[in-house]
């Protein structure tokens, strides 16, 4: 964060024709630009009258809050929201950052080698030691980690603490395991998933992606090239452990290629046939269902069985990119289904296989709505 307001206060100096040097390993992304032009829109150049650290720290508060509003306006365009919003910040101002340090210390869990404080985790049969404090005294993230931990597991009480955290991260995974051991709580209730990074592609082509460089794809820009519910769909799609390449091309085409084009178009087919049914005043609650003998009808149905035993095993394993690829199979089996008997007939003598295909039709609707609820995904009646 030192370096995100130092490099936004040199943008700020740059946007008032001020001489000023971005930092070594500075954040030169445009958005930062406009960040000081946003900030300087409301407060002009007041923190050139201020000293240097004052107006780093002034700035750089401005822009951490609109950077966390920025972000959740980005999520709730896809449809994802958190109940708390916990501040690394609180730690240290609520006392739990101190607790964890007193508490390793009293275990005989740390150590002090050449002026900063360790973590001794190799007598927990780790590879190596860990820095909580460094020799400036500031801590390192792993000590603010086992903290956030300590809050969550101990101080509210969570059964289990499941954390999602990216592919360069990985090495960091048994040494947190062993942090909250030493603190005495059971490891088994801490549960980390590995994510692999995405790359983004134009068909064949890489797109590259650096926050730091400049050379940024933002989830916005992703959302706005093409839409939410492909963002959801090719996100879920894969499971955390293998790494995913999200192609823009296939995500805003409108054919079967398309997987999310694929299954909504199943329910907006449906919600045609159900209106065809309305209008010619079509009551089929009291359908005959054992008339679905034919393959198409007994595909469907086996299909939609499997559903809540689906649901129950991606809760029990974690692994929600299941949903996705059995919505794509249900999707597939109602088109199939469609092609090979017709739902509503006019044919007099046909009234009760359709009747019967139509309370097939109701249920399939409900099954594929409900997919595409659960994976935050909109359920079209046109399209």
């Amino acid at each position: 964060m030192e370096v995100f307001f130092k490099s936004l206060y040199a943008r700020y100096m740059e946007a008032l024709g001020q001489k000023s040097q971005m930092p070594e390993t500075g954040y030169v992304g445009e958005y930062l630009i406009d960040l000081s032009q946003e900030i300087i829109a409301e407060k002009g150049d007041s923190f050139l009258k201020m000293e240097k650290e004052q107006a780093i720290a002034r700035i750089g508060k401005m822009g951490l809050q609109k950077m966390i509003e920025s972000i959740k306006t980005d999520l709730s365009n896809i449809n994802v929201s958190f109940d708390e919003w916990f501040s690394e910040q609180s730690l240290f101002e609520n006392g739990q950052y101190e607790k964890i340090i007193s508490m390793l210390d009293t275990s005989g869990y740390t150590a002090n080698w050449d002026g900063a404080v360790w973590f001794t985790s190799t007598s927990l049969g780790e590879d190596k030691d860990n820095v909580l404090i460094r020799s400036s005294g500031t801590p390192t993230y792993f000590a603010s980690d086992i903290a956030y931990h300590y809050n969550k597991l101990i101080e509210r009480e969570f059964d289990k603490v499941i954390d999602i955290w990216g592919a360069d991260h990985q090495g960091h995974v048994p040494r947190m395991k062993a942090a909250i051991g030493a603190l005495g709580v059971d490891t088994e209730r801490l549960l980390i998933i590995i994510s692999q990074l995405v790359t983004l592609k134009h068909g064949t082509q890489r797109v590259k992606a650096s926050k730091r460089s400049g050379d940024i794809v933002t989830l916005r820009e992703l959302v706005d090239e093409v839409g939410a519910d492909p963002c959801r769909f090719f996100f879920l799609s894969h499971s955390a452990e293998s790494q995913m390449d999200f192609d823009l091309e296939l995500a805003r085409k409108e054919s079967s290629e398309n997987p999310v084009y694929y299954i909504q178009y199943a329910h907006a087919r449906i919600s045609s046939i159900m209106r065809l049914a309305e209008e010619r005043q079509i009551k089929y609650s009291n359908a005959d269902v054992s008339l679905l003998v034919e393959d198409a009808e007994l595909h469907l149905i086996r299909k939609m069985v499997q559903f809540p035993e689906l649901i129950e095993q991606i809760a029990l394993k974690l692994e929600p990119h299941h949903l996705s690829h059995y919505s794509l199979e249900l999707a597939t089996s109602f088109h199939w289904f469609y092609k090979q008997c017709r739902v509503v007939s006019s044919i007099d003598e046909e009234e009760s296989i359709t009747k019967a295909r139509l309370k097939l039709v109701a249920a399939a609707q409900i099954v594929i709505a409900r997919c595409l609820s659960i994976m935050g995904m909109s359920a079209p009646a046109e399209m």
